[in-house]
């Protein structure tokens, strides 16, 4: 039972993703006999590169995504070298849980509400210090150069780095080798960086490299944060895609094989210069810098840093709370001038209707993607198989090369509106989050439990059910809530093959970016962040209820 499922999490994995691939790349030469295209063409790649906006759009795609990857990792070693094994640090282990619970989406609202020309800031600091009677004329959300998109990006890619590379610290022996540098005179971040950020980075490459392919091809963020004209490559082909000329599905076809192509050249140029920075940083290592001086400087930066990601998110989301319950509010007060819930009465129909949706398709798929991802680990034993390097596809192919294709064969099969293909398509993204938050836990449990009870006679079905699993009872309520959160931040998934017929908050909110009403986005952002929020506070609180007579269990 456990092989099949095994092979089953990696059929669900990788066929979903080549047929979409196969989906893409027919279209993108000219042959969809649903639409008329029987024969070969370029006709495709010829409107695409006609488009006037294309290499802006590329260059924008490209940057955007190289350099919120590279903010992370470094904001990411930073944090971990300057402050690892500290109380400090264990404070910033523990606000992970709700900064990982937070959907893309919500977090962008949040950040767009606070760095606005009208936003909190803004209005903190009118008019004694700015002289603002009336907000500025400044773009600053929606910017030519795409910075506030890679603000929202690093805001929400910090905590996952941050979680992948806790989860590799272990395996690289860092506090041990962080007191032999410090022994030898090496200041703590310069030590870490010579010494562990080396193994630690070997560890994560994988999810590096699905930091960079999503910070190329996301859509939600970019529609709420990013440039407009023109937009990203990913916004523009979805654009494309839900054209009322059905023609120009073909042109999005070929730009979804030509993001692929993008994102692909950019993980080769990464690998290049991870290459490079190895043979420089060879020497660079060897060279004897101790670098104890700079530790004056690096770890209060570090601390702001971790400072600022929080404040920031914590800030933004209080400021959609405010709006959601706003009434009038004129700049430059920094508060409403009326209070109210008129915003939330107008839309209590449609927001119990989302809800019932986005919590059954969440809970459907976090619960198949935890057992397939319990039997997947229990198949593998104590080492884990090379094969679930396939774990990372869905996370690193991009979710606009190959879900159009994907919504085509649902179209086609007559399963495309329907909430169970909708659950589906959102297992593909839950089960390697689910997987990568259980694996690490679950390999570290001590096996010398299950030799008692196998001494006793219990079979190895039963050593499962009556012992690993209760004693990993807490790790198995993060994996779930961390799956539940991915399938509520699910936008891209939700519209295609839901085709508009079955909504979640998500897609909601995301479709009521461009409405510029923030009342409604505060609501629809707050019961966005609310549901992974309220399942998160329940996951943790429940091993706390069940063991609350077994300190032990409690602490494990």
């Amino acid at each position: 039972m456990a092989r099949a499922g095994l092979w089953a999490a990696l059929g669900l994995l990788a066929l979903p993703v080549l047929a979409g691939l196969a989906g893409v790349i027919a279209p993108a030469f000219g042959y969809l006999p649903a639409l008329g295209g029987t024969e070969l063409s370029l006709d495709p790649w010829r409107g695409l590169l006609s488009w006037g906006g294309l290499a802006a759009a590329m260059r924008l795609s490209l940057t955007t995504g190289v350099l919120s990857t590279a903010l992370s990792l470094a904001l990411t070693f930073l944090i971990v070298a300057a402050w690892q094994g500290t109380r400090s640090f264990a404070w910033v282990t523990r606000a992970l849980a709700p900064m990982l619970a937070l959907p893309h989406a919500a977090a962008a609202f949040g950040l767009a509400f606070l760095i606005a020309p009208s936003g909190w800031i803004a209005r903190a600091l009118s008019p004694w210090a700015t002289g603002w009677e009336r907000p500025p004329d400044l773009l600053i959300v929606n910017d030519p150069w795409g910075l506030a998109l890679v603000a929202g990006l690093v805001v929400k890619e910090v905590p996952f780095l941050l979680l992948m590379t806790l989860a590799a610290l272990p395996q690289a022996d860092s506090l041990r080798s962080q007191m032999i540098a410090r022994g030898l005179g090496y200041g703590r971040v310069m030590g870490w960086m010579k010494v562990v950020a080396p193994r630690v980075y070997a560890q994560i490459r994988l999810p590096v490299y699905a930091v960079l392919a999503y910070s190329m091809s996301v859509v939600d963020v970019a529609l709420i944060l990013g440039p407009t004209r023109p937009p990203t490559l990913a916004v523009q082909i979805l654009e494309w895609t839900n054209h009322p000329d059905l023609q120009m599905r073909f042109q999005a076809a070929a730009g979804a094989c030509l993001q692929l192509v993008l994102v692909v050249g950019a993980l080769a140029l990464w690998r290049l210069a991870e290459r490079l920075v190895a043979r420089r940083g060879a020497g660079w290592a060897a060279g004897g810098a101790r670098g104890a001086g700079a530790d004056r400087v690096l770890r209060p930066l570090g601390a702001g840093v971790a400072l600022a990601t929080g404040l920031a998110v914590g800030l933004g989301l209080a400021g959609l709370l405010v709006w959601s319950f706003a009434g009038l509010w004129r700049f430059p007060a920094l508060w409403p001038d009326a209070w109210g819930l008129r915003n939330w009465a107008g839309q209590s129909d449609m927001l119990a209707r989302r809800i019932w949706q986005s919590a059954v398709i969440a809970l459907g798929a976090s619960v198949i993607a935890l057992a397939l991802s319990v039997a997947a680990l229990q198949a593998q034993g104590a080492r884990p198989a090379r094969i679930m390097g396939l774990i990372y596809l869905p996370l690193i192919v991009p979710q606009i090369a190959f879900l159009p294709g994907l919504a085509s064969f649902a179209l086609i099969l007559g399963l495309d509106g329907t909430l169970l293909a909708v659950m589906a398509v959102h297992l593909v993204f839950v089960l390697p989050y689910v997987y990568l938050v259980l694996a690490d836990p679950w390999r570290a449990w001590d096996a010398r439990a299950g030799l008692v009870a196998a001494s006793l006679g219990a079979r190895p079905l039963r050593v499962l059910w009556a012992v690993r699993l209760p004693m990993l009872l807490r790790a198995l309520c993060v994996a779930f809530a961390v799956g539940f959160a991915t399938s509520i931040a699910q936008y891209l998934p939700t519209l295609l093959i839901g085709a508009g017929r079955v909504g979640t908050v998500t897609t909601e909110a995301v479709a009521l970016a461009s409405s510029a009403n923030r009342r409604l986005i505060g609501v629809w952002a707050v019961v966005q962040m609310a549901l992974p929020m309220a399942v998160f506070a329940a996951c943790l609180a429940l091993p706390a209820l069940i063991w609350r007579n077994r300190q032990g269990m409690r602490i494990g």
